[in-house]
């Protein structure tokens, strides 16, 4: 069973390049981590948010401690505003199927 995942990191006013730069760094590396179907950053104001979806549970897990994630928040712990919040999300499907839910 798929698991989304959204991530949200707010930078420091001062740091945002450079978190900006160090989350750019770390998806090529995630993209090829097993298990990995959608690993999406967006931005506003600061504020970085990852859309997440891997295979299974154990995706996840194995990318909690993938040397990419060990690397991306050893370059930006000091420079967010607080911690990150990473929320697991369980799909409500409403509406067309199709549109109404991510797909692998």
């Amino acid at each position: 069973m798929p698991v989304v995942v959204v991530a949200t990191m707010k930078a420091k006013p001062e740091s945002v390049d450079t978190v900006r730069d160090a989350c750019k760094k770390a998806i090529e590396a995630v993209h090829n981590e097993p298990g990995c179907e959608l690993y999406s950053l967006h931005e506003a104001d600061g504020t970085f948010v990852f859309v997440e979806q891997w295979a299974d549970a154990d995706a996840l897990k194995t990318h909690s401690t993938a040397p990419a994630i060990g690397a991306l928040f050893g370059t930006v712990g000091e420079l967010l505003d607080g911690a990150p919040d990473i929320k697991m999300l369980q799909p409500v499907v409403a509406g067309d199927p199709a549109k109404g839910q991510l797909r692998p």
